[in-house]
């Protein structure tokens, strides 16, 4: 599901999946920096419409959680899926982060919101990713 990144893609919105919540963060790609923008109750796609609709992304980036050894396992799935519906809706280019870890970092570090702060980690590893 990998899109092709262009330089035309500069705004992003970057999605931390679950079967309960979704956080989401917007960032841009100049400064390679992302913000904890909500966290919606998963399925609430109203939501991320009208959060799509204020930040007029270029593009979106959804974390896709793995096992340790990198294997995939049934949230992968879930995740992957929930990115060809957002693709589907907002005729957007999606891509994918191996986003494990994100939430316990973002416990770690403190975060009042973990799922939105995990959404800004999962998008400040894309920008490294892909400078």
């Amino acid at each position: 599901m990998m899109a092709a990144l262009a330089p035309s893609h500069q705004i992003f919105l970057a999605f931390d999946f679950g079967t309960r919540r979704i956080g989401i963060a917007s960032g841009t790609r100049l400064l390679g920096s992302a913000e904890p923008r909500a966290t919606v109750r998963s399925g609430d796609f109203d939501a991320i419409a009208a959060l799509v609709k204020t930040w007029q992304p270029d593009a979106l980036v959804i974390g896709v959680p793995r096992h340790p050894d990198g294997a995939p396992h049934e949230m992968t799935a879930k995740a992957q899926n929930f990115g060809r519906r957002l693709a589907g809706r907002h005729h957007l280019p999606v891509f994918e982060v191996d986003e494990r870890y994100t939430s316990v970092e973002a416990e770690a570090e403190g975060a009042h919101d973990v799922d939105a702060a995990a959404a800004a980690l999962i998008l400040e590893q894309f920008f490294r990713e892909h400078p």
